[in-house]
């Protein structure tokens, strides 16, 4: 199976389709145990928005590939950019979208680490600017419960079911023997920022990977694929509304009646 996570469009392709909502996968290059690759993160994120992108007209971009993975510096391999880098290069990803006309994006976050993304979506939006981070912790529940993943979303922290289930329905020859028997707990981690992932698991894995298979991967981004339509439907709704403004607001501007506003708006 092909992994390239880079997709083929042309500038063609992408002006025809007149997207107006583009989808950044966000990933990292961390540690996932000895049954996953690195990329791990960077694969879901891609795997996600490929999903997305095949329901629903987005404008699919190629992954960012490193996040902030320092809880996980203790293992080889391992590499992080900064969290004042992550937010800057999403910001400056969002202006030249809409530069290029594309007014919204959506952040598929493939690594619960990327904290910064948060606060990216809040600050964008606060300007009036349209972007959404996803999927939210609702939206892996609902896809966990339709797929009939056993763990919780509280003890599948770290290259455990969700993530061996989607690897293995995605890119299988990435998953390494050994993971039916990697399983491993450790459900209080509360000080996972201070002390970092080493203190809570020698193998990097924690939750039960055990349990993963490729139904419940191909089911888990199905119901994420789905849930999506409550973004779409929300991104697209303010992105017209937007639009309309703009029109409305050159219309008036021709017609003469807007001399007393001082900038062209009714």
């Amino acid at each position: 199976m092909d992994v390239s996570l880079v997709p083929a469009d042309t500038s063609e392709d992408v002006r025809e389709r007149g997207s107006r909502v583009a989808v950044l996968p966000v990933g990292s290059y961390e540690q996932h145990g000895p049954h996953l690759p690195l990329a791990t993160d960077t694969l879901v994120a891609c795997a996600v928005a490929r999903e997305i992108a095949a329901a629903y007209p987005v404008h699919l971009l190629p992954p960012v590939t490193i996040g902030c993975s320092h809880e996980h510096a203790a293992w080889p391999g391992t590499v992080s950019i900064s969290s004042v880098t992550l937010h800057a290069v999403v910001r400056d990803i969002a202006d030249s979208l809409r530069r290029s006309g594309v007014e919204a994006l959506v952040v598929v976050n493939g690594h619960g680490g990327n904290y910064v993304l948060g606060n990216v979506v809040q600050e964008a939006s606060a300007r009036g600017e349209r972007m959404a981070l996803f999927p939210a912790a609702e939206d892996w529940e609902t896809a966990r419960q339709r797929a009939g993943v056993t763990t919780s979303l509280l003890t599948d922290m770290h290259a455990g079911e969700i993530e061996t289930s989607i690897l293995l329905h995605t890119h299988p020859e990435t998953v390494r023997p050994g993971y039916e028997a990697a399983d491993f707990v450790a459900d209080d981690r509360r000080h996972l920022l201070s002390l970092g992932m080493s203190a809570y698991t020698a193998s990097g894995v924690i939750g039960r990977p055990s349990l993963g298979t490729a139904e419940k991967g191909k089911e888990l981004l199905a119901g994420l694929a789905d849930s999506f339509a409550e973004c779409f439907a929300l991104l697209t709704a303010v992105t017209v509304a937007v639009s309309e403004e703009s029109d409305d607001a050159g219309d008036s501007g021709d017609s003469g009646d807007s001399g007393d506003s001082g900038d062209g708006r009714a």
